[in-house]
């Protein structure tokens, strides 16, 4: 099979290279998977770039996929020849990611694909849309996303026209939500509103208090704010967040961009017991990560998980020969998804 490979940290172009390596065979409790479509997230560039890939002489990246199962090892049952699957955490502690024709991932970290939902859809999965879900359930206001599970509620994604704002901001519609989003530009925007925010309020316009009050102006209820804050940058937003969440609201916080610290209001956040939530993949409760997968999936089948322009998430495909090009992209902040055609 042809398959991306880095044996050493370093830049995209300097230590990725496509080579050809045997199909692997499906352990137990594992399927083989001829993949049509991988995902390229930031955190596939960053364990390259860093190193946090594992005691591994040889990686292939890429944790998000979607294809074709055409294998399946001892004991699996859940899972047949021919069905259409998505992953997730594909290269978590593992050495065979999705940048590849065909990976090995147990039962447990895939999704179904229903029929009629594309393979670009299933790729764009994965990492992104888990990651939205476990922010929005972070705390006890909801539990699960399906319809009505978030009824009454308000909730505020920062960066709304990226990946993981664009599928929070498309489940918390989908499960009865007011969603607000926050985006950077007049395009960002457009992609937010495309996605389903019912409020898009540009950061950029003003100061810091600027943007909470035109986040307080259009959440219901007015100043009594938000329940849940999707935060893609609190060292940037902290004092906004604790500002425009309700009393008992979650700030559930899921990167470091801008910064590996931040300042947090004390008395700001004490006063309105609030829940500051730090979230990541890698170290979730298998439970939870479970409980992800299947709303995800059901979100999919229901129509209410979209891909593309009109969804609010452009797509940017490249061959596999071209990964190296993809990691630039993501690293460099391109708009959208980035996929690999495998």
């Amino acid at each position: 099979m042809r398959a991306v490979v880095y044996r050493e940290t370093g830049a995209a172009f300097e230590v990725l290279e496509v080579v050809d390596r045997p199909v692997p065979v499906p352990g137990p409790g594992e399927v083989r998977v001829r993949l049509e479509r991988a995902g390229v997230n930031p955190t596939d560039w960053k364990f390259r770039a860093n190193g946090m890939h594992g005691d591994f002489d040889e990686v292939t990246p890429g944790q998000d996929g979607a294809g074709t199962v055409d294998a399946v090892g001892p004991g699996v049952d859940t899972l047949a020849v021919g069905d259409r699957v998505w992953t997730v955490l594909a290269q978590h502690e593992r050495a065979l990611g999705t940048a590849a024709q065909y990976t090995v991932q147990p039962v447990e970290t895939l999704g179904r694909l229903p029929e009629g939902a594309s393979f670009d859809l299933g790729a764009s999965l994965g990492v992104p849309a888990v990651t939205a879900h476990r922010a929005l359930t972070a705390g006890d206001l909801a539990t699960r996303v399906a319809p009505g599970s978030m009824e009454g509620l308000a909730v505020l994604v920062a960066g709304g026209a990226g990946a993981v704002g664009n599928a929070a901001i498309q489940l918390a519609r989908w499960a009865g939500a007011t969603v607000v989003a926050t985006v950077s530009s007049e395009e960002k925007a457009a992609l937010a509103t495309a996605a389903g925010a019912h409020h898009v309020v540009d950061y950029t316009a003003g100061s810091a208090d600027d943007t909470a009050a035109a986040i307080e102006a259009v959440a219901p209820d007015g100043a009594d704010g938000v329940d849940i804050v999707v935060e893609v940058s609190l060292a940037d937003n902290a004092a906004i967040d604790a500002r425009v969440v309700r009393n008992g609201g979650v700030i559930a916080y899921y990167a470091d961009k801008q910064g590996e610290s931040a300042p947090v209001p004390v008395r700001a956040t004490f006063a309105k017991n609030a829940r500051l939530q730090g979230l990541i993949l890698y170290t979730l409760r298998r439970d939870l990560l479970r409980a992800a997968i299947d709303d995800v999936t059901a979100a999919v089948e229901a129509g209410a998980l979209r891909v593309g322009e009109d969804a609010g998430l452009p797509l940017h495909h490249y061959p596999l020969e071209q990964t190296a090009e993809a990691h630039a992209a993501v690293e460099g902040g391109a708009v959208g998804k980035v996929l690999l055609e495998l």
